[in-house]
Protein backbone atom coordinates (compact mmCIF):
# COMPACT_ATOMS: atom_id res chain seq x y z
CA UNK A 1 0.00 0.00 0.00
CA UNK A 2 1.25 3.43 -1.03
CA UNK A 3 2.24 5.61 2.03
CA UNK A 4 0.23 8.89 2.66
CA UNK A 5 3.08 11.64 1.70
CA UNK A 6 1.10 14.41 2.81
CA UNK A 7 1.34 12.98 6.98
CA UNK A 8 3.90 9.71 6.81
CA UNK A 9 7.54 10.41 8.01
CA UNK A 10 9.96 9.54 5.73
CA UNK A 11 13.67 8.32 6.27
CA UNK A 12 16.03 7.20 4.69
CA UNK A 13 16.72 3.67 3.91
CA UNK A 14 19.46 2.16 6.39
CA UNK A 15 20.42 0.41 3.22
CA UNK A 16 22.22 3.08 1.30
CA UNK A 17 24.39 3.79 4.21
CA UNK A 18 25.00 7.23 6.24
CA UNK A 19 23.35 9.93 5.03
CA UNK A 20 25.35 13.29 4.08
CA UNK A 21 24.22 16.66 5.98
CA UNK A 22 22.11 17.20 2.89
CA UNK A 23 20.43 14.21 2.13
CA UNK A 24 19.83 14.71 -1.69
CA UNK A 25 23.78 16.07 -2.33
CA UNK A 26 25.49 13.64 -4.40
CA UNK A 27 29.12 13.35 -4.03
CA UNK A 28 29.36 15.48 -7.34
CA UNK A 29 27.49 18.06 -6.31
CA UNK A 30 29.01 18.36 -2.93
CA UNK A 31 32.35 18.58 -4.27
CA UNK A 32 31.58 21.22 -6.27
CA UNK A 33 29.79 23.14 -3.36
CA UNK A 34 33.26 22.77 -1.83
CA UNK A 35 35.27 24.27 -4.39
CA UNK A 36 33.14 27.04 -4.58
CA UNK A 37 33.24 27.76 -0.97
CA UNK A 38 37.12 27.59 -0.66
CA UNK A 39 37.60 29.71 -4.05
CA UNK A 40 35.17 32.11 -2.21
CA UNK A 41 37.19 32.15 0.98
CA UNK A 42 40.20 32.44 -1.30
CA UNK A 43 38.77 35.20 -3.60
CA UNK A 44 38.03 37.62 0.21
CA UNK A 45 41.25 37.13 1.13
CA UNK A 46 42.68 38.14 -1.90
CA UNK A 47 40.60 41.49 -2.44
CA UNK A 48 41.54 42.08 1.25
CA UNK A 49 45.07 41.63 0.67
CA UNK A 50 45.08 43.88 -3.03
CA UNK A 51 43.34 46.43 -0.69
CA UNK A 52 45.21 46.25 2.26
CA UNK A 53 48.66 46.87 0.39
CA UNK A 54 46.79 49.84 -1.96
CA UNK A 55 46.69 53.35 -1.01
CA UNK A 56 44.10 52.73 1.69
CA UNK A 57 46.10 51.42 4.05
CA UNK A 58 50.11 50.60 3.47
CA UNK A 59 50.43 52.34 -0.15
CA UNK A 60 53.18 49.82 -1.05
CA UNK A 61 50.80 49.12 -4.16
CA UNK A 62 51.18 52.67 -6.35
CA UNK A 63 48.63 53.20 -9.20
CA UNK A 64 50.09 54.74 -12.29
CA UNK A 65 47.13 56.92 -12.65
CA UNK A 66 46.04 60.82 -12.19
CA UNK A 67 44.80 62.08 -8.57
CA UNK A 68 41.36 61.80 -10.11
CA UNK A 69 41.37 58.40 -10.47
CA UNK A 70 43.34 57.44 -7.61
CA UNK A 71 40.51 58.73 -5.73
CA UNK A 72 38.33 56.48 -7.58
CA UNK A 73 40.39 54.17 -6.94
CA UNK A 74 40.54 54.06 -3.05
CA UNK A 75 37.70 53.82 -2.79
CA UNK A 76 36.88 51.05 -5.00
CA UNK A 77 39.60 49.57 -2.18
CA UNK A 78 37.29 50.39 0.72
CA UNK A 79 34.36 49.08 -0.82
CA UNK A 80 36.56 45.68 -1.62
CA UNK A 81 37.21 45.60 2.27
CA UNK A 82 34.75 46.67 3.90
CA UNK A 83 32.03 45.44 1.67
CA UNK A 84 33.00 42.60 -0.68
CA UNK A 85 35.54 40.54 1.25
CA UNK A 86 33.24 40.20 4.12
CA UNK A 87 30.58 39.14 1.28
CA UNK A 88 32.37 36.46 -0.27
CA UNK A 89 33.47 35.24 2.78
CA UNK A 90 29.92 35.07 4.00
CA UNK A 91 28.73 33.51 0.61
CA UNK A 92 31.90 30.97 1.23
CA UNK A 93 30.57 29.97 4.36
CA UNK A 94 26.92 29.51 3.37
CA UNK A 95 28.14 27.67 0.45
CA UNK A 96 29.98 25.07 2.60
CA UNK A 97 27.21 24.40 4.92
CA UNK A 98 24.74 23.99 1.77
CA UNK A 99 22.85 26.77 2.04
CA UNK A 100 20.79 27.43 -1.58
CA UNK A 101 21.52 31.07 -0.93
CA UNK A 102 25.65 30.56 -0.80
CA UNK A 103 25.78 30.10 -4.51
CA UNK A 104 23.36 32.98 -5.42
CA UNK A 105 25.23 35.18 -3.53
CA UNK A 106 28.63 34.44 -4.58
CA UNK A 107 27.88 35.56 -7.98
CA UNK A 108 27.97 39.60 -6.53
CA UNK A 109 31.69 39.52 -5.49
CA UNK A 110 32.69 37.24 -8.30
CA UNK A 111 31.47 39.89 -11.20
CA UNK A 112 32.38 42.45 -9.24
CA UNK A 113 36.10 41.52 -9.20
CA UNK A 114 35.81 40.39 -12.84
CA UNK A 115 34.54 43.91 -13.30
CA UNK A 116 37.02 46.34 -11.27
CA UNK A 117 40.44 44.29 -11.09
CA UNK A 118 40.12 44.51 -15.32
CA UNK A 119 39.81 48.27 -14.98
CA UNK A 120 42.83 48.67 -12.64
CA UNK A 121 45.27 46.45 -14.99
CA UNK A 122 43.91 47.85 -18.16
CA UNK A 123 43.58 51.19 -16.97
CA UNK A 124 47.15 52.30 -16.03
CA UNK A 125 48.82 54.70 -17.45
CA UNK A 126 51.80 52.71 -18.04
CA UNK A 127 54.95 54.45 -19.00
CA UNK A 128 53.22 57.78 -18.72
CA UNK A 129 52.74 58.16 -15.25
CA UNK A 130 54.81 57.09 -12.16
CA UNK A 131 53.97 53.80 -9.77
CA UNK A 132 54.94 50.40 -9.40
CA UNK A 133 51.33 48.32 -10.50
CA UNK A 134 53.14 46.34 -12.55
CA UNK A 135 54.84 44.81 -10.11
CA UNK A 136 51.81 43.21 -8.24
CA UNK A 137 50.44 41.84 -11.24
CA UNK A 138 50.52 37.91 -10.61
CA UNK A 139 48.25 39.31 -7.46
CA UNK A 140 45.54 41.15 -9.32
CA UNK A 141 45.66 38.71 -12.19
CA UNK A 142 45.22 35.57 -9.27
CA UNK A 143 42.30 37.84 -8.00
CA UNK A 144 40.71 37.83 -11.19
CA UNK A 145 40.72 34.27 -12.00
CA UNK A 146 39.00 33.36 -8.60
CA UNK A 147 36.49 35.96 -9.72
CA UNK A 148 36.10 34.05 -12.86
CA UNK A 149 36.43 30.73 -11.27
CA UNK A 150 33.44 31.92 -8.25
CA UNK A 151 31.07 33.03 -11.38
CA UNK A 152 31.75 29.87 -13.14
CA UNK A 153 30.97 27.56 -10.08
CA UNK A 154 28.48 30.12 -8.97
CA UNK A 155 25.93 29.84 -11.61
CA UNK A 156 26.48 26.32 -12.23
CA UNK A 157 25.21 25.60 -8.25
CA UNK A 158 22.62 28.09 -8.32
CA UNK A 159 18.87 25.99 -7.59
CA UNK A 160 17.08 25.55 -9.96
CA UNK A 161 13.62 25.88 -8.09
CA UNK A 162 14.25 29.51 -6.91
CA UNK A 163 11.42 31.21 -4.69
CA UNK A 164 9.03 32.76 -7.13
CA UNK A 165 9.19 36.52 -5.59
CA UNK A 166 6.33 38.69 -4.86
CA UNK A 167 4.57 40.27 -8.22
CA UNK A 168 5.51 43.81 -6.32
CA UNK A 169 8.77 43.18 -5.43
CA UNK A 170 9.53 41.29 -8.96
CA UNK A 171 8.26 44.91 -10.68
CA UNK A 172 10.42 46.86 -8.31
CA UNK A 173 13.26 44.61 -8.95
CA UNK A 174 13.14 44.63 -12.68
CA UNK A 175 12.22 48.61 -12.62
CA UNK A 176 15.06 48.86 -10.87
CA UNK A 177 16.83 47.29 -13.37
CA UNK A 178 16.08 49.47 -16.11
CA UNK A 179 16.02 52.88 -14.27
CA UNK A 180 20.00 52.03 -13.20
CA UNK A 181 20.65 51.80 -17.37
CA UNK A 182 19.06 54.92 -17.78
CA UNK A 183 21.06 56.74 -15.11
CA UNK A 184 24.40 55.73 -16.52
CA UNK A 185 23.63 56.37 -20.01
CA UNK A 186 22.00 60.11 -19.37
CA UNK A 187 23.24 60.56 -15.92
CA UNK A 188 26.54 59.77 -15.72
CA UNK A 189 28.15 58.73 -19.41
CA UNK A 190 26.61 61.07 -21.28
CA UNK A 191 27.69 64.52 -20.67
CA UNK A 192 31.33 63.44 -20.08
CA UNK A 193 31.45 61.31 -22.94
CA UNK A 194 30.15 64.91 -24.84
CA UNK A 195 32.60 66.89 -23.77
CA UNK A 196 35.55 64.70 -24.45
CA UNK A 197 34.66 64.60 -28.03
CA UNK A 198 34.16 68.56 -28.06
CA UNK A 199 36.74 70.19 -25.34
CA UNK A 200 38.80 67.02 -23.92
CA UNK A 201 41.22 69.56 -21.92
CA UNK A 202 38.37 71.15 -20.04
CA UNK A 203 37.63 67.67 -18.21
CA UNK A 204 40.34 66.78 -15.73
CA UNK A 205 39.17 63.45 -15.46
CA UNK A 206 39.50 62.57 -19.55
CA UNK A 207 43.29 64.70 -19.73
CA UNK A 208 44.80 63.51 -17.19
CA UNK A 209 43.70 59.71 -17.28
CA UNK A 210 41.99 58.73 -20.72
CA UNK A 211 42.54 55.19 -20.85
CA UNK A 212 40.48 54.43 -17.83
CA UNK A 213 38.01 57.31 -19.13
CA UNK A 214 37.09 55.18 -21.69
CA UNK A 215 38.13 51.62 -19.95
CA UNK A 216 34.72 52.60 -18.13
CA UNK A 217 32.70 53.53 -20.45
CA UNK A 218 33.16 50.52 -22.59
CA UNK A 219 32.38 48.57 -19.69
CA UNK A 220 29.40 50.13 -18.46
CA UNK A 221 27.74 50.81 -21.91
CA UNK A 222 28.64 47.85 -23.62
CA UNK A 223 27.76 45.49 -20.68
CA UNK A 224 26.74 46.28 -17.19
CA UNK A 225 23.70 48.94 -19.34
CA UNK A 226 22.78 46.21 -21.99
CA UNK A 227 22.39 43.36 -19.08
CA UNK A 228 20.59 45.34 -16.58
CA UNK A 229 17.90 46.39 -19.48
CA UNK A 230 17.22 43.02 -20.67
CA UNK A 231 16.86 41.36 -17.58
CA UNK A 232 14.54 44.14 -16.37
CA UNK A 233 12.89 43.79 -19.49
CA UNK A 234 12.37 40.70 -18.85
CA UNK A 235 11.79 40.36 -15.16
CA UNK A 236 8.76 42.68 -16.28
CA UNK A 237 7.43 40.17 -18.67
CA UNK A 238 7.45 37.67 -16.27
CA UNK A 239 10.11 35.40 -18.09
CA UNK A 240 11.86 32.62 -15.76
CA UNK A 241 15.74 33.12 -16.94
CA UNK A 242 14.73 36.66 -16.02
CA UNK A 243 14.12 35.61 -12.69
CA UNK A 244 17.38 33.67 -12.27
CA UNK A 245 20.02 36.78 -13.87
CA UNK A 246 17.79 39.31 -11.09
CA UNK A 247 19.09 37.50 -8.38
CA UNK A 248 22.96 37.94 -9.73
CA UNK A 249 22.28 41.20 -11.39
CA UNK A 250 20.94 43.05 -7.93
CA UNK A 251 23.68 41.03 -6.03
CA UNK A 252 26.43 42.22 -8.72
CA UNK A 253 25.26 45.65 -8.76
CA UNK A 254 24.87 46.78 -4.98
CA UNK A 255 28.17 45.67 -4.78
CA UNK A 256 29.58 48.39 -7.37
CA UNK A 257 27.15 50.59 -6.49
CA UNK A 258 28.16 51.06 -3.20
CA UNK A 259 31.71 50.83 -4.75
CA UNK A 260 30.89 53.94 -6.87
CA UNK A 261 29.01 55.75 -3.65
CA UNK A 262 32.32 55.48 -2.11
CA UNK A 263 34.75 56.45 -5.06
CA UNK A 264 32.21 59.79 -5.17
CA UNK A 265 32.42 60.11 -1.47
CA UNK A 266 36.16 60.13 -1.49
CA UNK A 267 36.29 62.76 -4.37
CA UNK A 268 34.19 65.02 -2.56
CA UNK A 269 35.81 64.92 0.28
CA UNK A 270 39.50 65.36 -1.22
CA UNK A 271 37.62 68.43 -3.49
CA UNK A 272 38.20 66.70 -6.38
CA UNK A 273 37.55 69.06 -9.67
CA UNK A 274 35.54 66.46 -11.33
CA UNK A 275 33.45 65.69 -8.15
CA UNK A 276 29.69 65.86 -8.01
CA UNK A 277 27.25 66.22 -5.25
CA UNK A 278 24.07 64.91 -7.47
CA UNK A 279 26.27 61.60 -8.56
CA UNK A 280 27.16 61.32 -5.60
CA UNK A 281 23.87 60.85 -4.08
CA UNK A 282 22.16 59.40 -7.30
CA UNK A 283 24.84 56.39 -6.60
CA UNK A 284 23.85 56.82 -2.56
CA UNK A 285 20.50 56.67 -3.62
CA UNK A 286 20.89 53.08 -5.36
CA UNK A 287 23.01 51.25 -3.21
CA UNK A 288 20.52 51.64 -0.88
CA UNK A 289 17.81 50.56 -3.09
CA UNK A 290 19.98 47.37 -4.80
CA UNK A 291 20.82 46.49 -1.23
CA UNK A 292 16.85 46.73 0.21
CA UNK A 293 15.94 44.59 -3.01
CA UNK A 294 18.90 42.24 -2.85
CA UNK A 295 17.73 41.84 1.23
CA UNK A 296 14.12 41.15 0.13
CA UNK A 297 15.18 38.52 -2.66
CA UNK A 298 17.33 36.27 -0.28
CA UNK A 299 15.20 36.57 2.40
CA UNK A 300 13.13 32.93 2.14
CA UNK A 301 16.36 31.77 0.67
CA UNK A 302 18.35 32.08 3.76
CA UNK A 303 15.28 30.69 5.79
CA UNK A 304 15.49 27.25 3.60
CA UNK A 305 17.74 25.72 6.41
CA UNK A 306 19.91 22.91 5.19
CA UNK A 307 18.68 19.50 5.96
CA UNK A 308 20.96 17.43 8.76
CA UNK A 309 21.17 14.35 8.29
CA UNK A 310 18.54 11.81 9.68
CA UNK A 311 15.78 14.89 9.28
CA UNK A 312 12.01 13.90 9.21
CA UNK A 313 11.30 15.22 6.47
CA UNK A 314 13.39 16.47 3.11
CA UNK A 315 12.03 17.37 -0.50
CA UNK A 316 12.82 17.09 -4.17
CA UNK A 317 16.54 17.37 -5.10
CA UNK A 318 17.65 19.99 -7.52
CA UNK A 319 20.39 18.87 -10.18
CA UNK A 320 22.56 20.92 -7.69
CA UNK A 321 22.66 18.73 -5.11
CA UNK A 322 20.57 21.30 -2.81
CA UNK A 323 16.78 20.16 -1.82
CA UNK A 324 13.97 21.60 -2.90
CA UNK A 325 11.18 22.96 -1.09
CA UNK A 326 7.74 21.36 -1.12
CA UNK A 327 5.62 18.33 -0.98
CA UNK A 328 7.74 15.14 -0.08
CA UNK A 329 7.61 12.71 -3.26
CA UNK A 330 8.68 8.88 -1.59
CA UNK A 331 11.18 7.35 -4.29
CA UNK A 332 11.48 3.40 -5.16
CA UNK A 333 14.05 1.66 -2.60
CA UNK A 334 15.19 5.08 -1.62
CA UNK A 335 12.73 5.72 0.92
CA UNK A 336 10.74 3.57 3.44
CA UNK A 337 7.61 4.35 5.49
CA UNK A 338 8.43 4.90 9.03
CA UNK A 339 6.36 4.61 12.26
CA UNK A 340 4.80 7.98 13.43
Amino acid sequence: MQPDTSTATLEPDRADGPSPRFAGMTRDGGGRLRLLGITLVALACGVAVSAVLGPLVLGALQYRTSPTTLNQLTGSDAAGLLVVAPLALVAGVLTLRRSPAGPLLALGPGGYVVYTFAQVVIGQEYLRLPGNVERFFPLLLAVFLLGEAVVVLAWGAVPADLPVPSRRLERTGGAALILVAVFLVFGQHLRPMLIAWQEPESLTEYASSPTPFWMVKLMDLGIVVPAALATGIGVLRSAAWARRAMYALLTGYTCLAISVSAMAVIMLLHDDPDASPGLAAGFVVFALLFATLTALLYRPLLRRIPTPAGSATSGPTSRTGIRRMGTVRPSAGRYRCAPS
